[in-house]
């Protein structure tokens, strides 16, 4: 189970508020990687674990562009990153690109889960991620125009979200804005903000 809260500014487990587990606590979003291959197979375990989400009616629309440091790929997607996420991907040795189809395969009717389930299938990756001691920072700050015309992505696929992909790196080796990003206190919302009951905004019972 995850500690109340981390005593140690390097150990950014979740302060929870109620008991879970240490992998959902260890997971969170680096600014700093260190400079480092991944060893062989990682990659691929990633991507096992994405395989196996649930989706609706077993669709599974996500699809990921992948790339290693020094192929095109990775340097295809770091190009369509905005400029603050480019100075702190680069050190990323894996960075990866999300994509939702958004039509059912058996039909082709539009599939309004389909960044639901993507978003599962991510989940499931990060998590892989944080059992292997690895990290994983997704991204919104990309152009998703360059990007469908630099990867050729067909009509009906969306991309979703950008991710850098590995282990962390030191604070005292970045910026001082981002050391101080990555140093900073891990805060979220209450579960009573979120979690509602007999009316929209009053909170659930958690008791039971």
């Amino acid at each position: 189970m995850a500690p109340s809260g981390p005593e140690d500014p390097m150990d950014k487990r979740a302060p929870a508020d109620h008991p879970i587990d240490d992998l959902v606590a260890a997971r969170w979003s680096p600014y700093v990687f260190r400079d480092e291959t991944l060893e062989a197979g990682v990659v691929a375990s990633l991507l096992e674990a994405a395989r196996w989400a649930p989706s609706s009616y077993n669709e599974q629309p996500w699809r990921f562009l992948v790339g290693r440091k020094g192929d095109a790929a990775w340097q295809g997607i770091h190009d369509c990153l905005v400029e603050p996420n480019q100075a702190w991907a680069q050190a990323a040795p894996v960075l990866m690109v999300s994509v939702a189809s958004m039509r059912y395969a058996r039909g082709d009717k539009p599939n309004a889960h389909a960044w639901h389930d993507v978003g599962l299938a991510t989940g499931n990756l990060l998590a892989e991620a944080t059992a292997r001691g690895l990290l994983a920072h997704q991204m919104g700050g990309f152009f998703p125009d360059r990007l469908r015309e630099r990867f050729g992505l067909p009509e009906h696929f969306e991309p979703c979200a950008a991710i850098a992909i590995g282990h962390r790196g030191d604070p005292a080796t970045a910026a001082p804005e981002l050391a101080a990003r990555e140093q900073g206190p891990r805060t979220r919302r209450a579960v009573a903000e979120f979690a509602f009951g007999d009316s929209w905004g009053q909170p659930a019972s958690l008791d039971a």
